[in-house]
């Protein structure tokens, strides 16, 4: 049994945020954790975000929404999968 990663990089928060909330809430039933993490507080928040998901589920899925987030301009996103029988 593996686990499967999806990690998703913002490059211009302000702008891609709401449209990387709405694509994570449309497939939240095959999220099981997510962590998100930028640098700074209050009036230094960095424009740039780092996102993690441990994805539960189909794979196939996994990377239809991998590439669903990739199409969104300032968006990067990369599906990785952890086996220790691989």
């Amino acid at each position: 049994m593996g686990k499967s990663i999806l990690v998703i990089l913002i490059g211009k928060r302000n702008e891609a945020a709401v449209n990387v909330q709405k694509l994570l809430t449309g497939w939240g039933c095959m999220i099981k954790t997510r962590l998100g993490i930028h640098d700074g507080v209050l009036e230094n928040c960095s424009e740039e975000g780092l996102i993690i998901c441990e994805m539960v589920g189909d794979r196939e899925k996994h990377e239809e929404l991998a590439r669903k987030l990739n199409l969104l301009k300032s968006v990067k996103a990369k599906l990785i999968f952890l086996d220790l029988e691989e």
